[in-house]
């Protein structure tokens, strides 16, 4: 049976039922502070050159910073790092770096720790998109640490569910 509901509703309750990874996307400000939020909007773009994308909400607070970063961090949480993804999602500015272990890449990139992949990104084109903007990324740097991949599925975030393994 079909539900009914207004159509941007009806849209975010069957994205939310759409299992996604989360990561959250990191960069520095113009002052060289880390900022970052978190993300479930990234996918996978390109092998030939390594591409990825995600997308950014017009009016996050961080928007102005990734529009003029020439660089970004995709940092793809680990499924026991629910208190990481959750201080990343929060509308509050608070400093959420110092909350968890992070440090700056070779690629002058703040990098969380303890996360399941990373890939560190030039940014190649930015996308007007509706309410978001689409930023592509080329992967100029990649890491995967020997753990499971975070999931968000219906407003819950947590590991691989077992019998998928």
């Amino acid at each position: 049976m079909a539900v009914k509901s207004e159509p941007a509703q009806l849209f975010k309750d069957i994205m939310g039922s759409y299992p996604t990874g989360v990561t959250v996307v990191t960069t520095l400000d113009g002052n060289h502070k880390p900022i970052g939020l978190t993300v479930n909007s990234f996918a996978s773009v390109s092998i030939d050159p390594l591409l990825v994308l995600w997308s950014i909400d017009k009016n996050a607070g961080s928007c102005e910073v990734f529009q003029k970063a020439e660089k970004f961090a995709v940092n793809i949480l680990a499924g026991d790092q629910q208190e990481v993804c959750w201080t990343f999602a929060s509308k509050s500015e608070q400093d959420r770096f110092s909350k968890h272990p992070w440090a700056l890449s070779k690629n002058n990139l703040p990098v969380l720790e303890n996360v399941f992949a990373t890939f560190e990104c030039k940014k190649i084109q930015q996308i007007d998109a509706g309410d978001h903007y689409i930023l592509l990324g080329e992967v100029i740097d990649l890491n995967k640490n020997e753990q499971e991949p975070m999931l968000y599925f219906r407003r819950k975030v947590g590991n691989v569910p077992q019998e998928w393994e």
